[in-house]
């Protein structure tokens, strides 16, 4: 999912909006409950409140919803059904008070078409975004800026012979003692320190650094600097902080005194340094000073080191981390949606065979009904109706493939891909139409026989052209194109043909399947010059594809003078052939060809043979002839993705790939091919016929 489809919907619609709401709820609740236990373990060892307090803040970073998803993989386990009691309801109220399901019901129509505008951006998430990551840079930088001082300040110290179990340095600056480091620490003293307090007093500070690295203080400060920077925003992070400080120091407090060290020279130690030197900018470099000096100092002097867990104690934390662990596994294992598929027979998924239709709000609003039908051996077709516009495919466009899963409807088109989602009713479906990297929401409603919009018939075809006639065009009308114009455009409609901005080497490449190398011996004029023609042919009937073909080469001969011969030659080529994991294509169901591109990099195609794909790819993709060796003879429907480069679509044209570093992006096109279609595409050299221009003139008047 990319930034622009995370705003596209409403703030508290989205799941992943409300599982992050959901997550910060059970992390207070967590807290408070964490907070009650503290209150209960006030009189014991500070380093017992301080765990307590650390896993509060780690559970920040833990959801809820791993320990929710054990219970619903156990309950899967099981084989008999689980009566789903009145207090896991209540439970699970109380801990995601916020709805994760989507929304599903029909909200209101829409569709797709073959292109589509950029995703609606709903600017309120987005504001939220923003200021949340401005917040959590500004006290990451502040803490980084912090640490980088502080990293300059140990470079430039120097090592003192001072026993302690880690590396000693003196600094000039006048920072108190502390620990710095996480994995490699070392213990900084301000320079002169020994003139300022005893040798007794110095030894008891060297003790309280040391219960500090054999605890690893620096290392579980950093983990709350952590949260801190994701969490900046929650009033509760900065007190558990707070909390952590404070219990952390008194739990190293603690720790000199119980090694029987004097109190009095270790109070009078701490003072002194609190009196010449400042206090550390950053929580993560313990060091000897602390909150709420006046009460530390009282709390050493009459020595309360805190009391031993009894066993009242240790029975209350074992029943709170049963608890922590078996609450959350319990309302997975009794979660209601599960409880109800299991403690009842499954209601059977919706039929999704049937006609569904919807409007898609671009530009204007268009009309579409897509209908769903399911074959003699189970599997679904599709078939896309754009009403409004029913004169582009009047016979509707076959999909390329559609699934069905439960509640998750996929159907890809030539052009496109739809992804959606039923609502429990079955009646509606809610979900999204994709081409490239743009998208649109799409909601189809089921139709009914009051509802069913009436798809109109287009005007009566023509009846064909007889398949042995040989026509050529009766009437034809040549000019310059203005230079404003844009091309080149091809249209065939009943009897009429028209191009508009297009060269002759266009019409040439059109009428004899070549690709730009197959063409030599051209004058300049010959893909500079742009024309407008309009044609009508003689005979009866409408001509097929090959004739409009045939006509407009016999065009050129007549109006343009122009005389050719065919050569041998050897060129450079992309030969197509089975990958050794062989051919991933499915056999077409349709008998409506079809092949067309969406955004660049995307090639979908219907009842279509490996020959029509080679031109395909020849003609409107690669710089060279592209030459079907695959041996296959069949009539396929696939889709292929990928990442296009500047080499395709148009050498000397106007495609320019955007670039991206987005590591989900498709393969690039070689990849896709072999990944998706089982197929090769490798360059050679082959004789390949080529057509030598003998003749050409500008074309005759009107």
């Amino acid at each position: 999912m990319n930034i622009a489809e995370l705003w596209s919907g409403p703030l508290w619609s989205e799941p992943s909006t409300a599982a992050l709401v959901n997550h910060i709820w059970q992390s207070t609740i967590f807290a408070a409950a964490v907070w009650l236990l503290t209150l209960t373990l006030r009189r014991n060892h500070a380093r017992v409140r301080y765990r307590l307090w650390m896993v509060a803040s780690v559970k920040f970073f833990v959801p809820l919803s791993l320990f929710i998803g054990a219970g619903e993989y156990f309950r899967s386990a099981m084989t008999g059904p689980i009566a789903r009691p009145d207090l896991s309801a209540a439970m699970e109220q109380i801990a995601e008070p916020f709805s994760q399901t989507p929304v599903t019901g029909f909200v209101g129509p829409a569709a797709a078409i073959p292109a589509v505008a950029g995703p609606q951006i709903h600017f309120w998430p987005f504001i939220l975004f923003v200021l949340w990551a401005c917040g959590a840079l500004l006290v990451a930088s502040r803490w980084l800026r912090r640490w980088s001082r502080l990293r300059e300040t140990v470079r430039a110290a120097s090592a003192i012979p001072v026993a302690a179990d880690v590396p000693v340095l003196s600094s000039q600056s006048r920072l108190e003692p502390g620990v710095f480091g996480i994995f490699k620490p070392v213990l900084l003293l301000p320079a002169g320190i020994h003139t300022r307090i005893t040798g007794p007093q110095l030894e008891a500070i060297v003790a309280h650094e040391m219960s500090h690295i054999r605890r690893r203080d620096n290392l579980t400060a950093a983990m709350h600097m952590l949260v801190e920077a994701v969490f900046w925003f929650h009033p509760m992070i900065w007190w558990i902080g707070t909390q952590l400080v404070e219990e952390r120091e008194r739990a190293c407090d603690e720790a000199v005194l119980q090694s029987s060290r004097d109190a009095e020279v270790y109070a009078e130690g701490i003072l002194n340094v609190c009196k010449a030197y400042f206090e550390s900018p950053l929580p993560c470099l313990s060091s000897v000073a602390g909150p709420d000096l006046k009460q530390r100092i009282i709390r050493i002097l009459t020595k309360q080191a805190g009391r031993k867990l009894d066993l009242s104690r240790k029975l209350l934390l074992s029943v709170a981390a049963v608890m922590a662990l078996a609450l959350p596994v319990g309302l997975g294992l009794f979660h209601a949606r599960e409880s109800r598929a299991q403690s009842a027979p499954a209601n059977p998924a919706p039929e999704i065979a049937a006609t569904w239709q919807g409007i898609l709000r671009t530009n204007r609003d268009l009309r579409i009904v897509v209908r769903i039908t399911k074959a003699g051996d189970g599997t679904l077709r599709a078939v896309y109706y754009n009403i409004d516009d029913i004169n582009e495919a009047p016979e509707g466009v076959p999909a390329i493939s559609t699934t069905w899963n439960g509640s998750l409807l996929k159907i890809e088109l030539p052009f496109g891909t739809y992804d959606g989602t039923a609502s429990a009713d079955g009646d509606s479906i809610a979900g999204t139409w994709s081409q490239g990297p743009n998208s649109l929401p799409l909601n189809f409603a089921r139709a009914t026989a009051g509802t069913e919009w009436t798809i109109p018939r287009p005007p009566p075809r023509l009846p064909p052209m007889a398949a042995d006639a040989n026509p050529k065009f009766e009437v034809a009308s040549i000019r310059l194109s203005r230079p404003d114009e844009h091309g080149p455009r091809f249209w065939f409609e009943n009897r009429r043909f028209s191009v508009t901005h297009t060269s002759l080497a266009d019409l040439v490449k059109f009428s004899f399947g070549l690709q730009q190398r197959e063409i030599a011996g051209a004058p300049d004029w010959f893909a500079a010059e742009r024309f407008d023609i309009s044609a009508e042919p003689d005979g009866e009937g409408e001509p097929s594809f090959k004739q409009w073909q045939s006509m407009v080469g016999k065009l050129m001969a007549d109006r343009f003078q122009l005389k050719f011969h065919y050569e041998k030659r050897e060129l450079p080529v992309y030969v197509l052939t089975i990958a050794k994991t062989g051919p991933k294509l499915t056999k077409s169901q349709s008998a409506n060809t079809g092949l067309g591109f969406g955004a660049p990099g995307n090639f979908g195609a219907t009842d279509a043979s490996m020959a029509d794909f080679a031109q395909a790819m020849g003609q409107a993709v690669l710089d060279r002839p592209v030459v079907d060796q695959t041996g296959l003879t069949g009539k396929y429907d696939f889709r292929l993705t990928w990442t296009p480069d500047e080499t395709q679509f148009g050498a000397e044209g106007g495609y320019r790939p955007a670039a991206t570093e987005n590591p989900d992006a498709p393969p690039h096109l070689f990849e896709a091919i072999q990944e998706e279609l089982g197929l090769k595409l490798e360059p050679a050299k082959a004789a390949v016929d080529v057509l030598v221009i003998d003749h050409v003139e500008q074309p005759s008047a009107n």
